[in-house]
């Protein structure tokens, strides 16, 4: 009997061993390895598109090669000191005074600020600079003619320095992630001295009429403005959010300033911070 007692309780507890262990193990998660997703990835290790809308400002640093011409004004000098003489039915005193082209080089560096509108992938900008360039050539003419009416000479001086220079351009770029190439023009304006004068002198066949020797138009002239245009392009990357570096060609004239055109080719690199 004792032994049949045993036998009943040791199958009782079998028994709620069995139906309990369901119970018991709910209690627990079940790790389930070949269930379990991968985790998100961190946003701020995520790379989406480049936003380029914002303003900037920024410096630069380049060389320039900065060419100098005759322009119309030094012929028209050349051509009113003989006003009233009969040298101009004979030949062009302009003619006389026309000069090679003349260039300087060396480095520039300045700074520019400006704002993008980034519509999808295509940036519309606009952006002002100031450029140092301190750049000059000089050159002179000496020419003598015996006309049919007596003897002429015409001297000339045409020396010119283009101190520093302002523009104003838009920007058209196109954006591919966190590169940007572009297109820029706009309005410029420089500063320049400038030393534009012509001496003339002529004497008729029977030596009256001697109109004096030297007749001096033009002169020496400090901070003079001339104005014209910039047009160039360049590629823009996105270092960081706020860092902004670029490579730029841009070619700016200025035309007629006291009777020289002035053509500038630079190129250089820059870099920005960005809001």
């Amino acid at each position: 009997m004792r032994i049949r007692s045993m036998t009943r309780v040791a199958g009782a507890a079998a028994l709620a061993a069995l139906f309990g262990a369901p119970a018991f193990a709910a209690d627990y998660p079940v790790l389930r390895g070949s269930q379990i997703e991968d985790a998100p990835p961190n946003p701020s290790l995520s790379t989406g598109p480049y936003n380029w809308t914002g303003f900037y400002f920024g410096g630069f640093g380049g060389l320039s090669q900065t060419r100098f011409r005759t322009d119309k004004g030094v012929l028209d000098i050349a051509r009113g000191a003989f006003n009233g003489t009969s040298v101009l039915n004979d030949l062009d005193p302009g003619q006389l005074v026309l000069t090679s082209p003349r260039s300087d080089r060396g480095s520039t560096f300045g700074a520019f600020a400006g704002y993008n509108f980034a519509f999808g992938d295509a940036v519309i900008g606009f952006e002002a600079e100031y450029s140092r360039v301190d750049q000059s050539t000089s050159a002179s003419t000496l020419e003598a003619r015996q006309v049919s009416s007596g003897s002429m000479a015409i001297a000339s001086v045409q020396d010119a320095r283009l101190n520093d220079y302002i523009n104003a351009r838009i920007r058209l770029g196109y954006a591919y992630g966190m590169w940007m190439p572009y297109f820029t023009a706009g309005a410029a304006a420089g500063r320049f001295d400038t030393n534009i004068a012509v001496a003339a002198g002529w004497a008729s066949s029977n030596g009256t009429n001697y109109y004096g020797w030297p007749r001096v138009l033009g002169g020496a002239k400090k901070d003079v403005w001339g104005y014209g245009y910039s047009i160039g392009g360049g590629l823009e990357a996105a270092v960081t959010d706020n860092l902004v570096i670029r490579g730029e060609y841009l070619f700016s004239s200025f035309n007629d300033v006291e009777g020289v055109t002035v053509n500038v080719n630079t190129a250089r690199v820059g870099a920005a911070v960005k809001f």
